[in-house]
This record gives structure tokens, C-alpha cells and sequence, in this order.
């Protein structure tokens, strides 16, 4: 007899310090609104900040637990019991160190040179970086802690973590037959590696940035292809939370910064819904949800600032809230 239980994956998108706590608040309700356990989706695909909440969630950290560790630090419960982890200070806090004073990566220049449209601009504006100096070693501490199989990966059967490859500009997407085989906190920090903060985490002898810097998101790598990969059929449906992309502004831009990043959040968002549109050809259904207006100002103008955490998950909650609402609501 044929499985009628519904497929689903869990697409969780790059964002900083901040994004992560918006990210948690929008599971802990999703999770209660749907009725679905996203500790058990099928495929879970993380970039950057979305690579650790991924990796917590696939050690069989619950939603509800997330939310009591972005608060406290501290959990005495599942794969976080005793681990203490200082959201403000664990990346290094919320301003970076000066940068060394050269390219981030000239290969990387040079090739795009030749081939222009070979990867995206965000790529191209990452090599031009100069690299970062920052550590990520409080992030790769908490997720070599937490359980995993006996080469260093995730238990989750189909945990997916991107990087940039920071020579050729392509995408690697950790955890998939085709990519480079290292350990899960190998991977998560270097799908964080954020350059010009950050320095490039070199895994087997190459350097890896982070995976936001092919894309926010990355929706398509739960397409039907990859799922193809590990002989399994597509999704029926697929949540994205996307904390860079935005629903909307509360009135204009009050710093020319602010406009930039506007511009940039639009980007992402179109971005997004592209590679949505790409995973809907194959059938499935994509659930989006992402920051609106009141999110985006009680985020701020730095996405590491940890201290403005509990702020940012509790109106993660409501507007989350509010658009599975509107998502049931009558047409």
C-alpha cells in the first residue's frame, strides 16, 4: 500500500545573529500551527545562520528548546543539555575586526573575469572582500557538541549546509553525494564565513565562505533533482524561512545605508521567489514565510546584534502568526 503521509522539507536562510532568532520564533509557531515535527523533514537545507539552526534542529533539538536557548543560553534537556552558548559574544560580537588588506579571493576575480555571468554578484562582491579576521570557533564548538555519526555529520538522513567555494565561485552544498566529504561543524562554519568579517574556513585544502554569498536561501537545492540523488521522489510541500528577504517597510529609508540594504532585501526576495517557482515545477508546494515590516525594524540595521534577540523573537511569533493566518484565510 502506498504512503499517504506528506512530505515535507525545511529550507532555513542566511541572516546573521539576528536571523536566527527570527527564525526560531517563526518554527516554535509554525511547527504548533502545522502540527509537524520539521526535526523529522525529509530534507532540511541551511545557509549560513540557517546552517546552525539546521544542525541544532537535526541533532534532535526541538523548536521549543531553540526558543528557551536563544533566551537563557542554557538548556538542561535533548542535545543541548549543559551546553552554554553566548549568542552575544560567540561569533565575536556585533561589530567585526579590521580586515587584512588584500583580496578576499583574486582566483575567484580572475575566473569571473572570463566567464562574467558565471556566478552572482554577490560572489564577485565577496571576492573583492578583503578577508575577515574573525573566528567562528565558539560556533563550531556548539555544533561539534552536539550528537552525531561516527564521521562527524548530522544524524538527520538528508541535512543539506551550503558554502561558497571561494576559489571557483561554485556552490557546494555539504552533505550531498557530490560534495566534498568533512564534518558537520567543518561545514557550518563555513557556510557562516561571512567575507570581509570572517576568515574563509579551509576544508581538504580549499577555502569556503559563506553559502550567502551564492544565494540567501538556496530553495532550489530541495528540488527534485537532489531528491533524485538519493533515490527518493520530490516533496509535497517545502516551508522557506527566509530572514533577508521582506514582506514590506514601514515608511522611506531614513539613512542612505538603510536604502541599500532595502535594495538588498528586494534582491533577496526576488531571488527567492525564483528559486521557489523552480521547486513548484516539480510539484511541490512552497510555503514562504520571511520578516515583514515590523520584523525589519525590531531587526535594526545590524543583523549580529545580539542583544535586541528577544525583541526579534517575540515579533518574529506574532507576525508569523499573522501569515499562517492570512495564508488560511478565504480567497
Amino acid at each position: 500500500m502506498a504512503s499517504t503521509a506528506v512530505r515535507r522539507g525545511l529550507v532555513l536562510g542566511g541572516g546573521g545573529m539576528l536571523g536566527a532568532a527570527w527564525m526560531v520564533g517563526a518554527l516554535a509557531v509554525l511547527s504548533e500551527a502545522v502540527d509537524w515535527d520539521p526535526r523529522k523533514a525529509e530534507m532540511i537545507v541551511g545557509t549560513s545562520a540557517g546552517s546552525v539552526v539546521a544542525a541544532l534542529l537535526g541533532a534532535g533539538a526541538t523548536p521549543e528548546v531553540l526558543y528557551e536557548h536563544q533566551l537563557t543560553g542554557r538548556i538542561a534537556q535533548g542535545p543541548l543539555n549543559g551546553v552554554v552558548f553566548d549568542y552575544a559574544t560567540a561569533a565575536g560580537g556585533a561589530h567585526p575586526e579590521r580586515p587584512k588588506l588584500r583580496l578576499g579571493s583574486g582566483p575567484l576575480l580572475a575566473r569571473t573575469a572570463r566567464h562574467p555571468r558565471s556566478v552572482p554578484p554577490t560572489a564577485v562582491m565577496a571576492a573583492a572582500m578583503p578577508p575577515g579576521r574573525g573566528s567562528l570557533g565558539g560556533v563550531g564548538e556548539l555544533v561539534q557538541g552536539l550528537p552525531g555519526d561516527a564521521d562527524g555529520w548530522s544524524p538527520h538522513k538528508a541535512l543539506r549546509i551550503v558554502a561558497l567555494d571561494f576559489t571557483t565561485g561554485e556552490r557546494v552544498t555539504f552533505g550531498s553525494p557530490r560534495a566534498p566529504r568533512t564534518t558537520l561543524a567543518e561545514a557550518v562554519t563555513a557556510s557562516c564565513a561571512i567575507p570581509g568579517w570572517f576568515a574563509p574556513i579551509i576544508i581538504d585544502g580549499r577555502r569556503y565562505v559563506d553559502g550567502g554569498m551564492w544565494s540567501a536561501t538556496n530553495v532550489d537545492v530541495a528540488d527534485q533533482q537532489n531528491f533524485q540523488e538519493i533515490g527518493e521522489p520530490p516533496l509535497d510541500e517545502l516551508y522557506v524561512l527566509a530572514p533577508m528577504a521582506i514582506r514590506g517597510f514601514n515608511g522611506p529609508p531614513q539613512r542612505v545605508m538603510e536604502r541599500v540594504e532595502r535594495r538588498y532585501r528586494r534582491a533577496v526576495t526576488r531571488r527567492m521567489l525564483m528559486e521557489a517557482q523552480l521547486v513548484r515545477a516539480d510539484g511541490t508546494k512552497v510555503i514562504v514565510f520571511c520578516p515583514t515590516a515590523d520584523d525589519y525594524d525590531a531587526i535594526g540595521p545590524n543583523v549580529m546584534d545580539g542583544d535586541r534577540r528577544p525583541q526579534v523573537l517575540e515579533t518574529a511569533m506574532r507576525t508569523t502568526r499573522e501569515q499562517i493566518a492570512a495564508q488560511r484565510a478565504p480567497a
